[in-house]
């Protein structure tokens, strides 16, 4: 896994949270995933692919911090998982997707991106677009945690 696709993620993860939520993400050590259950409860999954690699990401919101953000975002929000919920962690994920691919357009890697699909719902499952290992990050936050993960051809 290259980390020059890994840090622009990582890098936007954090500064769309910090600038649209007011939230300050504090990364873990990534690791390699293992199975396609989700950490958390609701997850974002968009595939990407160029001339160099294809791959996917997803990003997964444990629901406490999925709908922490919502209120920081919108000022209001459910008290649970919901639609909204999940059409919020879409658009995350699209925000996310969009800062990095600007990144690595910077550093001559050029990605076509499908629309993101959202899964919710305990032990859900992310099932990824490439063939090689999921690489995890956690997130950790006051109101929970958030996981990247990303796996690349």
């Amino acid at each position: 896994m290259n980390v020059e696709f890994i840090n622009p993620f990582l890098s936007s993860m954090l500064n769309v949270m910090s600038t649209m939520a007011m939230m300050e993400l504090t990364p873990e050590k990534p690791k390699l995933k293992q199975g396609e259950v989700a950490k958390g409860d609701v997850s974002g999954l968009i595939g990407m692919v160029s001339d160099q690699a294809k791959g996917s990401l997803s990003i997964t919101f444990e629901g406490t911090l999925a709908i922490a953000t919502m209120k920081n975002m919108v000022g209001e929000g459910p008290d649970e998982v919901n639609e909204e919920i999940t059409d919020l962690v879409g658009e995350i994920t699209n925000m996310v997707t969009g800062g990095a691919k600007r990144m690595l357009s910077e550093k001559g890697f050029e990605f076509d991106m499908a629309t993101p699909m959202v899964v919710s719902g305990a032990n859900h499952t992310i099932n990824h677009k490439a063939e090689g290992p999921v690489v995890i990050i956690p997130l950790s936050s006051e109101h929970g945690k958030a996981y990247i993960e990303f796996s690349f051809d």
